[in-house]
C-alpha cells in the first residue's frame, strides 16, 4: 500500500469547481443517465433527451463502438445539454484524451483497485498544473472559441468528470482512498463483476455483497464523495441502496435492452391481434413465438 492508498482523517476538500449535474448529484438530486451500447448515430443522443434523460454514457467496454461514433454522440449531447460520459476499456489510456477533445463530458474508468491508480486517470483528464492531459487550442464543449490557454484549462478542468468503477474486493479496501482523490468526482460500483469476483455471482444480497456495499457507501461517506451502485436490476433492492446512502446516479436503461423489451411487445401485440380475429390462434397458443430464449 502507498501513501496515497492510506486514508486522511477529514474529508477531501474539492479542489475543482465540479460539472454541474455533479454538483446536484452531490446534494442528493437525481440523475438519469441512458446507456449506449449498440447504436451509432448522434440521433440516440436526441432520443435520450426527448426521453427525459438528464446524461447519456457509452460503453466501449463491452461494444465495438468506435472512438469517431463515440465523439459524435458525445458531441450531440453536449450540444443538447446532456451530460455525456464513455466508459473506456480497462488501461485505455490513449483514448482518455481523444474523447474528452471530440467532446465527451468525462470518463467512467473500470476495475479501479488502488488510489494511485484513480490518481494517475484523474491526472490523464486534466490540464497542467493538475495533470498531463495534453494541449489542444479549442475543445467543442467551449463552442471551439479560441480562449487563452490558461482559460481553456481551468474550464476542462473544472468541468470534466472522472468516474471511476470499483469491482472488485481491493478496491472495497482501498474504497475511501480511492474516494479521497484529488479530481476523483463519482466513485460507483460495478456490482456484477464485483458479486463474481466474490464468489457469488448474480446474487446482490447475499451477505458478502451487503457487506462490500455498505463498506463502500461508509468510506465514500467519510470521504464526502458520492458513491452510486449500478448493474443491479432489482428495483426493490436499488431503492433500499438509495434509503441506505447510493447516489440517486439513476441508470434508465441501455439502447440494446431497451430495443428488444420493445420489440418483444410489438411482437406480443401483433400475435394477440392476429389471434382476435382467427379464432384457432389464441393469444396462449402463440405466446411462444413471441418468447425470445436467451
Amino acid at each position: 500500500m502507498t501513501s496515497r492508498d492510506k486514508p486522511q482523517e477529514h474529508p477531501a476538500s474539492p479542489p475543482f469547481q465540479g460539472h454541474p449535474l455533479m454538483q446536484g448529484l452531490a446534494r442528493g438530486e437525481p440523475l438519469t443517465a441512458f446507456g449506449i451500447r449498440m447504436a451509432r448515430t448522434p440521433d440516440v443522443a436526441r432520443l435520450a433527451k426527448a426521453a427525459g434523460n438528464h446524461a447519456i454514457w457509452i460503453d466501449l467496454e463491452h461494444s465495438t463502438i468506435p472512438l469517431d461514433a463515440a465523439g459524435a454522440i458525445c458531441a450531440a449531447a453536449h450540444d443538447l445539454g446532456l451530460m455525456a460520459l464513455v466508459r473506456v476499456p480497462e488501461r485505455e489510456y490513449g483514448a482518455i484524451g481523444r474523447l474528452l477533445d471530440a467532446g465527451a463530458s468525462g470518463l467512467i474508468f473500470p476495475r479501479v483497485e488502488t488510489a494511485a491508480q484513480a490518481a494517475d486517470l484523474a491526472s490523464a483528464c486534466r490540464f497542467p498544473p493538475h495533470g498531463h492531459r495534453s494541449a489542444i487550442a479549442a475543445l467543442p464543449q467551449f463552442g471551439y472559441r479560441r480562449l487563452a490557454a490558461a482559460e481553456t484549462y481551468r474550464l476542462a478542468n473544472d468541468t470534466v468528470v472522472v468516474n471511476v468503477l470499483i469491482e472488485s474486493p481491493l478496491g472495497i479496501e482501498n474504497a475511501e482512498a480511492i474516494a479521497r482523490v484529488p479530481g476523483v468526482d463519482l466513485v460507483s460500483i460495478g456490482c456484477n463483476d464485483l458479486s463474481a469476483e466474490l464468489g457469488v455471482p448474480g446474487d446482490y444480497r447475499h451477505p458478502l455483497v451487503r457487506q462490500a456495499l455498505d463498506s463502500a457507501l461508509a468510506a465514500c461517506a467519510r470521504a464526502g464523495k458520492p458513491l452510486s451502485i449500478g448493474g443491479i436490476a432489482d428495483a426493490a433492492l436499488n431503492t433500499e441502496l438509495l434509503a441506505r446512502g447510493a447516489a440517486p446516479f439513476l441508470m434508465t436503461g441501455i439502447d440494446t435492452d431497451v430495443l428488444l423489451a420493445a420489440m418483444q411487445e410489438r411482437v406480443r401485440g401483433a400475435l394477440t391481434a392476429h389471434a382476435s380475429v382467427v379464432p384457432s390462434c389464441s393469444p396462449s397458443s402463440l405466446s411462444s413465438l413471441a418468447t425470445v430464449r436467451p
